[in-house]
C-alpha cells in the first residue's frame, strides 16, 4: 500500500518513514527541503534498506499539488508533516506561518477529497491547548487561545480538517504531540535543525558538542517547583510508531468518528533545569546555561493524559527521558566527528 508523508524528510517524518517501511509500506516522501536535506534519505535507506520514493515539491503551490495527485492516484493515505514548526519564529514572522500551514493544508485537502476513501493523519500539537487549565491534559481540554501564531495554524488547521470531513470522504485522526526529543537509534537520522536550534534538545545537544557557547534558559520564574517550563518529552521513534498504528486504524475501519483525537505523550512533565540534569546524567559532563528572559509565546506547563492513546489507539511510549537523550547526544557526537 502507497503512503504519502508530507515534510517526510523532516525530523519526525523521516522516523515515520521508516517505520512505515519497517510494516512493510510504499513511501513516497514530499518535502520542499525548506528545512530538510536529501542526505536524510541515505539515512532512511541505511536503517531500512529500502529506498523510498521522494518528490521535491512546495504544498504552497496548488497547481503542483493537483498534478502530484494525478500522478499518485493510488494511494492508501497520507501522513501530513509538512509545516512551520517553531513558536518564537511565528510570532517574528506569522505570515509565513498562515501561508506554509494553512495553504498547503487546505490544497492537500482539496485533492485529497476527490477521491472515493481517503485516510489523513494531521501532524497537530499540544500547543492548540494554549495554556491549559488543568493538568495533565486531556483531549476534551478546552481549547484556550492560542499563545502564538504556530500554535493557531495548528487549532485552525484542525477546523479545516473537521469540517471538510463532514462533507467528504476524508477519515483523519489528529495527533496533538508534546514535545518530541532523541533520535533513531541506529544514529542515522535524527534532529538536524538549520540555524540557531528552536528546540530545546538540540540546543543543549549543541552546547554539549560545543558549536553553542552556552544554553539559554528562558525564564526561571515560572510558577513551576524550580521556576523553568514544564513540557512532556516523547522519544521521537515512540511518536512516529503512533502514526503508523493511527495509519492502520483507518485502514481497518476501526474508527469510530470520521475525525478522531489522541494526544501523544508520556505523560510526565519535566522542567528545563531537569532535562538539563538528565543529560549531564547521560552525557558525563556539566551544561553551561545561563538564565534569560521568557519567551513570547511559551506556556507555563504542558503534559499529557495519555489513557485515551494508550487504552483506544493501542500506542503507549516505551522510553524514558534519559533513552531519549543519549539518543540525541548519540546522534549529536556522529554528526559532528
Amino acid at each position: 500500500m502507497k503512503v504519502v508523508v508530507t515534510g517526510g524528510l523532516g525530523f519526525i517524518g523521516s522516523h515515520t518513514v521508516v517505520e512505515l517501511q519497517h510494516q512493510g509500506y510504499e513511501v513516497v516522501i514530499v518535502d520542499n527541503l525548506s528545512n530538510s536535506s536529501t542526505e536524510v534519505i541515505n539515512g532512511i535507506v541505511a536503517i531500512t534498506g529500502i529506498t523510498p520514493q521522494f518528490e521535491e515539491l512546495d504544498l504552497r503551490h496548488k497547481a503542483s499539488v493537483e498534478a502530484f495527485f494525478t500522478k499518485h492516484a493510488d494511494i492508501a493515505g497520507l501522513i501530513h508533516f509538512a509545516a512551520s514548526k517553531a513558536v518564537g519564529e511565528s510570532v517574528e514572522n506569522p505570515l509565513l506561518y498562515y501561508e506554509n500551514n494553512i495553504n498547503a493544508l487546505v490544497y492537500v485537502l482539496q485533492a485529497l477529497q476527490q477521491q472515493p476513501e481517503a485516510h489523513f493523519i494531521f501532524s497537530s500539537s499540544c500547543t492548540v491547548y494554549g495554556q491549559a487549565e488543568h493538568m495533565p491534559i486531556t483531549e476534551d481540554a478546552s481549547i484556550q487561545i492560542a499563545m502564538s501564531p504556530y500554535g493557531n495554524t495548528k487549532q485552525i488547521g484542525e477546523e479545516i480538517i473537521q469540517d471538510v470531513a463532514k462533507v467528504s470522504s476524508i477519515n483523519a485522526i489528529l495527533l496533538r504531540y508534546f514535545n518530541p526529543i532523541g533520535a533513531h537509534p541506529s544514529a542515522e537520522i535524527g534532529e538536524l535543525p538549520l540555524g540557531v536550534p528552536q528546540n530545546l534538545v538540540p540546543f543543549i545537544t549543541q552546547t554539549g558538542i560545543g558549536l553553542r557557547q552556552e544554553l539559554s534558559v528562558y525564564g526561571n520564574d515560572y510558577p513551576t517547583p524550580d521556576g523553568t517550563a514544564i513540557r512532556d518529552y516523547i522519544h521521537v521513534v515512540d511518536l512516529a510508531k503512533a502514526h503508523v498504528v493511527a495509519l492502520q486504524r483507518l485502514l481497518h475501519k476501526k474508527n469510530t468518528q470520521k475525525v478522531e483525537v489522541f494526544n501523544l505523550g508520556t505523560g510526565t512533565g519535566s522542567s528545563v533545569l531537569e532535562v538539563i540534569a538528565a543529560f549531564e546524567k547521560v552525557s558525563g559532563q556539566k551544561l553551561p546555561y545561563k538564565i534569560v528572559g521568557r519567551r513570547e509565546g511559551d506556556v507555563i506547563s504542558a503534559y499529557a493524559n495519555t489513557d485515551k492513546a494508550n487504552n483506544i489507539l493501542g500506542w503507549k511510549a516505551q522510553s524514558s527521558l534519559e533513552e531519549a537523550l543519549a539518543s540525541a547526544w548519540k546522534w549529536e557526537k556522529k554528526i559532528r566527528s
